[in-house]
């Protein structure tokens, strides 16, 4: 009796802990469910997360339903259909096993069966949410493609859609025809082997059916085959080439046909029961599928179109041509000729005085152990390595600024238990600016803002920070009941007998945990008993948690690719971070295919966390679409439509309707901070390295193709220069504007082939004005890399740098290389910063700046000294760092070598001739004028020469 019990009490172990392992599952699904909405609803953002679940269900329980009821369905057709009567012995024990079992448990079989392929299904299903709310949704682009003359969004909203629909309902098919195969076989419809091989009527009709129908969708997969031309990778460009338009597609439509006439033989061999004519046809077919859709292009492609390439696919190349640069934006970009001067004179630089107090020697790459050390306060701040630039009216003036937040570092947190870590040490505190273009005595930033409580030029109502890019903080609990004392660390001083002072939360953003049902749900969401058992938890608390603005920003538009770089700025008092959001696709018609991931990746990305590279996704369709703002207090996620005209952004505007706010609701303080985004450009500059090249026998024989040069900074690097916003004022403009600026060298060489800038500013009305300057082939411009090397090796800056890097001292390093078209031809800048040995304390300090224009090279403690260097004694130019212009004169004859008083002196001297002249013909009233514009030539002469 008792080994019955055991037996009994060991049988029931398995069910439970079946049992209790499905409802942990349950349990997790469901806490991750619910957590999501209350998240969602925390910011406004809930018609996203319904909209996301509540498609996923809808396309979980219908393709799984289908899938579900088409195998199931076609299994019990055939177990209806099965032999009533058995005749002869059965072929195998193990068969009749099979059946017996078949026989007894065929529902639960059939149910169980169902439920599986069911819920892969539903799972392959719900995965296409966005390919279905595209296709649900889609706008036309109102722009139709060369081959078929469908509108851009057929092939962008409607084909990925089609194609998913297509493999489901073969798949689906597929699995019905094994699942009636098995049925009938084990029944004995089916017999493969013995005197009585074959199948019963029923089982040949159905079979016969199904293998059909499979046939047709396949046939109609042939058919949307020849759409998908349009967006197939080849070897030489995306898109339809030669052999595609003239064998492949042909092809296709001949193996539709061919399907459609196999189905129709299959559909009645229902009838007549012969399976050598269908079974022929789906042997054709697929003969003929790799004749037709393999041999044939293949050997129209080596036979036909390698032979003279370039001459087939012309058309097709212009046809890509045209598709890329307007699937990128680039169609509309200003390729000009560039004669580059690479000697240098005196005064040369006086046309683009403007733009030269604009070049940022603070390098937001560098400075950023400085802002630690200078402004970190406490060990528990932290800025990031790489820091970012932003633009702000200082004084009337627009003033480019380096700037980074003091985010919390919870490795520095003293004491790290979990009451600190995640009550206490909850927030940052304060946006720190530095001039772009000046530097203190030590070389240390010239602060626009600074400090606990900030001070300067900057007005931040609200300091703190909840959200930022440090991902090491994790989830915080805050908030507090209402007189309760505070116990969130504020700022180290500033409190009674100047002991810190706290704070309490009281933003908005937060989900509420004060309820028991909450803080089960979060606890088990974190793996941490600590949130349901503490005391710091109460029913004012709120928890905070994916608190960086990119995340929040991929969360709250889950169809927007999120730009890897996101920045602080003051707005309205509040420290925001401003994120720029693109709508991709893959495909557009005939454009050119990109990997994210390598477009975006460089020197930047390779080195720091805050400033990521993108997936490794292929696009070939980008628009800068949406401009996000996240409040750094509460975490507030703001969506404004950007390119109103893009109808990707249309089509998700309709899927979620109300998420994006109109380009009207961004504030004019919100847009001057506005700048057009680092991965796009880095984008548009691959695409343009190639795709600026319009005609296609050029564009075919690569001869003009560019690439973007490695960072020539990064010892050993293999990875891109990244893109520098700069004030540049371009040749013949009257004004520096806000860029985005990269260069360009030969495919595989060195020397500078052409120079690239896009306004952006986003308040300027030509925002995103691509321009380019390509260099004249009959004078040799050195690139960033040559032009480095010759900076490093010249004797005056090795002799000035040499000291520094000497055992024991101080070491050198190189700041960002800096490239500006100005004085005719290109100027490199290089600031150069110092830092004592490794220790505490030790930050990189701005000590000196060197410049090359063509061979000259200079340097000097300031800007201005480099380039006065440079430009024989005076550049012409007065920069923020270098005071007042040199003005030297040549040894023992007074004459000055300033060239606005030569200028000057010339117009007077010219003025009192034509006056003479005047006199002479007696003509008294010109003579008085001559006389005025002579006067006040000389004064303009004195004045440039300081007397």
């Amino acid at each position: 009796m008792s080994t019955v019990r055991t037996a009994g009490r060991r049988s029931a172990i398995l069910p439970t802990l079946v049992i209790v392992a499905v409802l942990v599952v349950v349990f997790a699904i469901f806490t991750n469910v619910w957590t999501d909405r209350l998240w969602y609803r925390s910011f406004s953002f809930g018609n996203v997360f319904n909209t996301v679940l509540l498609t996923r269900i809808g396309l979980f329980a219908s393709f799984g339903l289908l899938m579900a009821v088409v195998v199931a369905a076609s299994a019990a057709i055939a177990y209806r259909l099965r032999p009533r009567f058995r005749t002869g012995p059965a072929s195998s024990a193990l068969l009749e096993r099979y059946r017996e079992l078949l026989e007894s448990k065929f529902a639960l079989i059939v149910a169980v069966l169902a439920i599986l392929v069911g819920l892969f299904a539903g799972g392959a299903a719900a995965g296409q949410i966005y390919t279905y709310l595209a296709w649900r949704n889609s706008t036309p682009f109102g722009t139709t493609d060369p081959k078929f003359g469908l509108d851009i969004s057929f092939f962008a909203f409607s084909y990925p859609w089609w194609r998913f629909a297509l493999s489901f309902l073969f798949a689906a098919l597929a699995l019905a025809t094994v699942a009636a195969a098995v049925v009938h076989y084990v029944m004995g419809g089916l017999r493969f082997s013995g005197a009585r091989r074959g199948g019963t009527t029923s089982a040949q009709a159905q079979l016969s059916v199904l293998i059909g129908l499979a046939v047709i969708v396949k046939g109609v997969g042939y058919w949307f085959d020849r759409y998908g031309q349009e967006i197939t990778g080849h070897p030489l460009f995306t898109g339809i080439n030669y052999t595609a338009d003239n064998a492949t597609i042909t092809a296709n439509t001949i193996l539709a046909l061919i399907a459609g006439i196999s189905a129709l033989l299959f559909f009645v061999n229902a009838v007549l029961h012969r399976w050598v004519v269908p079974t022929i046809a789906l042997i054709l077919m697929i003969l003929s599928s790799i004749l037709l859709g393999v041999v044939y292009p293949g050997a129209v492609q080596y036979f036909s179109v390698r032979p003279s390439e370039a001459v087939k696919e012309r058309l097709y190349i212009e046809r890509n041509i045209a598709a890329t640069r307007a699937a990128y934006g680039v169609d509309k970009s200003e390729v000009t000729s560039y004669s580059a001067r690479t000697s240098a004179s005196a005064g040369q630089l006086q046309s683009d005085a403007e733009a030269l107090p604009g070049i940022r020697l603070i390098d937001p790459s560098v400075v950023g152990p400085a802002f630690e050390q200078l402004q970190q306060v406490r060990g528990y701040y932290a800025f990031p390595d790489t820091l970012d630039v932003d633009r702000y009216t200082i004084k009337g003036a627009e003033t480019d600024a380096v700037v980074g937040v003091r985010e919390m570092n919870q490795d520095g947190v003293p004491g790290k238990n979990w009451n600190n870590l995640k009550t206490v040490y909850t927030h940052g505190y304060g946006l720190v600016a530095a001039y772009g273009n000046q530097r203190q005595s030590g070389g240390e930033p010239e602060w626009i803002a600074q400090g606990i409580p900030p001070t300067g030029e900057l007005a931040e109502a609200e300091p703190r920070i909840y959200f930022g890019e440090s991902t090491s903080q994790g989830y915080s609990i805050v908030g507090a009941p209402a007189g309760a004392a505070p116990v969130e660390l504020d700022t180290p001083g500033g409190g009674k007998d100047g002991a810190q002072q706290n704070f309490t939360y009281d933003g908005s953003g937060g989900v509420k945990i004060g309820s028991l049902w909450h803080r089960i749900l979060y606890a088990a969401k974190f793996a941490d008993v600590n949130i349901l058992l503490s005391s710091r938890v109460n029913d004012a608390s709120k928890i905070i948690y994916d608190r960086t603005p990119r995340e929040r920003v991929a969360k709250a538009a889950p169809w927007l690719t999120v730009d890897g770089d996101a920045y602080p700025a003051v707005v309205g008092g509040r420290i925001v971070w401003i994120v720029d959001g693109y709508t991709t696709s893959d495909s557009y018609p005939n454009s050119q295919r990109y990997s994210l991931r390598d477009v975006t990746s460089d020197s930047q990305t390779a080195a720091n966390s805050t400033v990521v590279a993108q997936a490794d996704t292929q696009v070939n369709y980008m628009r800068n679409s949406v401009k996000a703002v996240v409040d750094a207090y509460d975490g507030t996620v703001k969506l404004y439509q950007w390119d109103t005209e893009d109808p990707v952004l249309q089509t998700w505007e309709k899927a979620f309707p109300g998420v994006v706010q109109p380009y009207e609701s961004i504030s004019a303080e919100l847009k001057a901070h506005l700048r057009y985004p680092q991965d796009l450009y880095k984008m548009q500059r691959e695409v343009l390295a190639r795709y600026h090249v319009t005609d296609p026998e050029l564009w075919y024989s690569t001869s003009a193709q560019w690439e973007v040069p490695n960072d020539p900074v990064k010892n050993n690097s293999s990875t891109k220069e990244p893109p520098f916003y700069l004030s540049v004022k371009w040749p013949q403009d009257t004004s520096a504007i806000f860029s985005l600026t990269s260069a360009y060298v030969p495919k595989g060489r060195s020397n500078l082939a052409s120079y690239m800038a896009v306004n952006a500013d986003a308040s300027s009305p030509d925002y995103g004005r691509i321009r380019i300057l390509t260099m004249s082939d009959t004078t040799q411009i050195d690139g960033p890399g040559q032009s480095f090397n010759a900076m490093q090796t010249n004797e005056a800056v090795a002799t000035r740098l040499r000291s520094y890097n000497q055992q024991g001292s101080a070491t050198a390093s190189f700041g960002n290389l800096l490239t500006l078209p100005v004085g005719g031809g290109l100027l490199y800048v290089t600031p150069v910063y110092t830092q004592r040995p490794s220790g505490n304390g030790a930050y990189p300090a701005l000590t000196f700046v060197v410049v090359r224009f063509g061979q000259s090279v200079g340097i000097g403690d300031t800007l201005q000294e480099a380039l006065d260097s440079v430009f024989k004694g005076n550049a012409g130019v007065t920069t923020p760092d270098g005071g007042e212009p040199s003005e030297p004169t040549e040894p023992g004859t007074g004459k000055t070598d300033n060239p606005t008083a030569i200028r000057a002196l010339d117009e007077a001297e010219t003025a009192f001739t034509a006056a003479q002249k005047a006199l002479t013909a007696g003509d008294l009233g010109t003579y008085q004028e001559r006389i005025k514009d002579a006067q006040d030539a000389t004064a303009r002469a004195l004045k440039a020469m300081g007397q």
